[in-house]
């Protein structure tokens, strides 16, 4: 009897266990648990995107801060035009993604990329005009061309679908998160511009960057909390140009051209040691 009553307890558990199944709570967490996988999935896929637009705005940075040493700049200005181009692609992929989607969902997930582009935009058209770009003039280089193909009944090949017109919208608090990181790389400009016997760019530079934080101080504690951190290192990017331009000003005439990187670099070091210059 007891054996009988043994063999029938599995049939039982999987009757309650399909049962269970069936009801519409589980079958409701189901539909959430692929939800959920998709969002995760989108999510680490964005990530990915975020860092290969992260490494090629770094190049095109590295590449950008050789101008100052070659003798036509034009060459690297275009390279960087070509490198950035690839990144605007990328960026392209991300709002694929984003078709459809919230985009403050996934927004940790491609703004550290986001502000590297930022960065590297910036820096180049500061190298060619001279001044800040503006956030409209990013957003209109992101605007892509997509075609799909789509089966057509009674035809047996895919037939090119109308383009599609697909756009990314760089957030403001992206925007000056990455002009915040303008600043290291001009302040590394100025240095080598010394270095290089350009005793002019450090003025310009000074006064470029006094604009910039001017406006950063406008915005104070009203913008996103990153901005702190970011207009403490500005303070010390703006300190350190402007140490360069008094020394240049006071003992420029004293010191030998090709000892002046030197020289700034050590200042620059003993100011605040923990800050190296890459």
């Amino acid at each position: 009897m007891s054996n009988r009553e043994g063999e029938g307890c599995p049939k039982k558990i999987c009757d309650a266990a399909q049962a269970n199944l069936s009801l519409p709570v589980i079958a409701a967490f189901k539909v959430f648990q692929q939800e959920l996988d998709t969002k995760h999935d989108k999510y680490e896929h964005l990530v990915k995107i975020s860092r290969d637009i992260t490494i090629e705005s770094k190049r095109s940075i590295f590449l950008l801060h050789r101008v100052t040493s070659l003798p036509d700049a034009e060459d690297a200005l275009n390279e960087a035009d070509v490198k950035l181009d690839g990144v605007r692609q990328k960026i392209g992929q991300i709002a694929e993604e984003l078709r459809g989607e919230d985009i403050y969902q996934f927004h940790r997930a491609f703004t550290p990329g986001i502000q590297e582009y930022v960065e590297a935009v910036s820096f180049l058209h500061y190298i060619r005009h001279r001044s800040l770009i503006s956030l409209e003039e990013i957003n209109a280089k992101l605007v892509f061309m997509r075609t799909e193909k789509v089966d057509v009944k009674g035809s047996a090949e895919a037939q090119p679908h109308a383009a599609q017109v697909l756009t990314f919208q760089v957030m403001p608090s992206d925007y000056l998160l990455g002009v915040a990181d303008l600043t290291g790389e001009l302040m590394r400009m100025c240095i080598s511009s010394v270095g290089n016997g350009d005793i002019d760019t450090p003025f310009q530079l000074s006064q470029f960057l006094r604009q910039i934080h001017d406006g950063f101080s406008y915005i104070g504690n009203t913008g996103p909390y990153e901005v702190s951190k970011k207009l403490y290192t500005l303070r010390q990017s703006l300190g350190k140009v402007e140490d360069a331009c008094y020394a240049l000003r006071v003992r420029g005439s004293e010191i030998p051209k090709h000892m002046l990187a030197d020289v700034f670099s050590s200042r620059t070091t003993l100011i605040d040691p923990d800050e190296g210059l890459v």
